[in-house]
């Protein structure tokens, strides 16, 4: 085989670092202090745990929602994973604000150590991965997530696994075919491509199940994942020296792609268990309940298509003006942030005080995303770098559909929509910053490198300073602490729009 299909079909050494690890779980162990420390405080519901936290507490008694107005099933248009991982945590801590928050904090902790696991893989650096990491740690809009039980945090989580599958399914293709070729597959006498059964891409279709089980917002990722894993497998074909690398195993992708989706869809099934085995949820009997015949499992299903296709109709007929409605234009400029909580009370030494929880972006990181984005692109043409283009198309499934809505029929949104975006946007960040401490490949002496290294390195510090000394500055409004009124105000650097 010759050496030049080796080095293209060549993956990352899979052997244990316990570098990576040991800087993974100091960066991870912080992230958690940060996200549990005083997880109880406030008291009280705030924002949209009116909603959730009941939620997960009715289905532990009920199996589905109830609506205590009216002693009966409650109508809601969210699916119910979200709702049972908040209740996993009200099981141990009971109705509690620490019992409904503590599963979101699990999963924005795990986020971070996700994160840089996939960074690890992407750019084989324990500094960058490193990065990655404490961008996220450090990141106001993801604390404040991880601290409120709102959803979220979860379909950001599990869009996050879904990505870190589809790498490791890519790694696991090339290295089948490596080892095809390793052991005498000829593709120029073979005119079928070796059986290569896509564990990862299987395990992605769980997560990604799992994902839009949380929140239907999921589905948008699913055309651009889709067609990342039919690029990554016909490059590597290519690579193997197959003649015609898209037509040769085509079918057998799309067949793949088909199981996985099916495996999405047998875990959002799964996750109305409670509905189903319940009589008394939302429209469980709607077509009884309307003299129509409802035979077993299929008229449960009919049943739950009918509740579906209200939920869908309430979602894009939602256009109701709300004080911290933003349009996706504004959301990395963080043009109109969400107030979660606010309160005068209290004594902080001053004759006025607030405390606030704003689901507010650290302003040095998000300021970023923009040019990171733009950067990201170029280096994609430039360097013709799949890690690029797979970053930057994460990110696109994060934000454009969003713009769509916005244009063709104004609905209601909110800055938290973006969450599934927030790995990819960082991941962006830091691959310009390792650009940015890598050395021009025109440069031919090692004294230029060194130097170029070392500006760089001073640079990407200099910016990893200023980001964790925004979070410190503005950590106060991220956990509610009670500030001096005018503390407080000075930390309103957009005026108006972040009041």
């Amino acid at each position: 085989m010759p050496e030049i299909v080796r080095r293209r079909l060549s993956t990352l050494d899979q052997r244990f670092n316990p570098y990576s690890w040991l800087i993974t779980l100091i960066i991870v162990v912080v992230a958690g202090i940060l996200r549990f420390a005083g997880l109880d405080k406030p008291k009280g519901y705030i924002f949209d745990e009116v909603y959730y936290p009941t939620d997960a507490w009715d289905m532990l008694q009920h199996g589905f929602e109830w609506d205590e107005k009216v002693n009966g099933a409650a109508y809601v248009v969210h699916p119910p994973l979200g709702k049972w991982l908040i209740a996993l945590g009200e099981t141990v801590y009971g109705n509690t604000e620490l019992g409904w928050r503590f599963s979101t904090a699990v999963a924005g902790t795990l986020m971070v150590l996700i994160l840089i696991r996939i960074a690890f893989r992407l750019f084989h650096s324990i500094v960058l991965a490193g990065i990655a990491g404490l961008l996220m740690t450090l990141d106001g809009f993801q604390l404040v997530l991880s601290r409120t039980s709102l959803l979220d945090i979860f379909i950001g989580l599990f869009i996050l696994m879904t990505f870190g599958a589809l790498v490791l399914d890519r790694d696991h293709y090339r290295r089948r075919w490596l080892r095809a070729l390793e052991r005498g597959y000829d593709p120029e006498k073979t005119p079928t491509v070796p059986l290569i059964v896509p564990w990862w891409l299987l395990v992605a279709g769980i997560t990604f199940g799992m994902a839009c089980s949380v929140k239907w917002s999921a589905v948008f990722f699913a055309p651009f994942f889709a067609a990342l894993v039919i690029v990554w497998r016909v490059q590597a074909r290519r690579s193997a020296g197959v003649r015609g690398p898209v037509l040769a195993g085509i079918l057998g992708d799309l067949g793949w792609l088909l199981l996985c989706f099916g495996l999405a869809i047998g875990v959002y099934l799964a996750s109305w268990t409670g509905w189903f085995v319940t009589d008394n949820g939302y429209f469980r009997h709607y077509r009884a309940d309307n003299g129509w015949s409802e035979p077993p499992v299929v008229g449960a299903l009919l049943n739950l298509a009918h509740y579906h296709s209200e939920a869908f109709n309430f979602h894009t007929g939602l256009t109701e003006k709300h004080t911290y409605q933003s349009w996706p234009w504004q959301w990395l400029l963080l043009g109109r942030p969400v107030a979660f909580y606010w309160s005068t009370a209290g004594n902080c030494g001053a004759p006025s005080c607030a405390a606030e929880i704003l689901l507010l972006g650290t302003p040095v990181l998000w300021w970023s995303f923009l040019p990171a984005l733009g950067a990201l692109a170029w280096f994609g043409i430039a360097r013709r770098d799949w890690r690029a283009y797979a970053i930057m198309t994460g990110a696109v499934a994060g934000l454009l559909p969003w713009f769509y809505f916005a244009v063709k029929d104004g609905r209601t949104m909110f800055a938290f929509y973006v969450m599934p975006a927030l790995p990819f946007l960082i991941l962006a960040v830091v691959y310009v910053l390792g650009a940015i401490m890598t050395p021009p490949g025109g440069m031919a002496t090692g004294a230029s490198r060194s130097d170029r290294q070392l500006i760089g390195a001073v640079a990407v510090s200099t910016y990893v300073v200023l980001v964790a000394l925004c979070f410190a500055y503005f950590y106060p409004v991220f956990v509610g602490t009670l500030l001096p009124y005018d503390d407080w105000s000075v930390r309103m650097w957009l005026g108006g729009r972040w009041i």
